[in-house]
């Protein structure tokens, strides 16, 4: 049911407290907490080219994106399966211009071969 995902790369801000606290609940998809972007995306493309099955990332908003960027072109230049999981703003926020906001979609679709955004989860 996880399409074959078994690991998640993270370098999770408070936005994406409710999917680290999913990986908690999840036994057979196995987290791996790295302290920057570049490195959780790396380590993305290193798991999926080594194994042979996709690995999963999350990151912080935009710029956590952003910092992972270099490691996921790279992926997609070599067909690795990377899923990238990023988090938002809340809707309620949007409005404010937050600090971190940025336009995740225009990014991800820079280095990704499909997108898809929720608002509700």
């Amino acid at each position: 049911h996880l399409g074959g995902v078994r690991a998640c790369f993270a370098n999770p801000g408070t936005s994406e407290m409710h999917f680290v606290a999913a990986l908690d609940e999840t036994p057979e998809l196995r987290p791996v907490l790295c302290l920057f972007e570049g490195v959780a995306t790396g380590a993305a493309d290193g798991y999926g080219r080594m194994t042979r099955r996709p690995a999963c990332t999350l990151l912080h908003l935009g710029p956590g994106l952003a910092g992972g960027l270099p490691n996921l072109h790279n992926a997609r230049r070599a067909a690795t399966p990377v899923v990238n999981v990023v988090g938002d703003h809340a809707l309620h926020h949007k409005r404010l211009d937050a600090p971190l906001e940025s336009d995740i979609g225009a990014l991800a679709r820079t280095v990704s071969a499909w997108t898809r955004r929720t608002y509700y989860a």
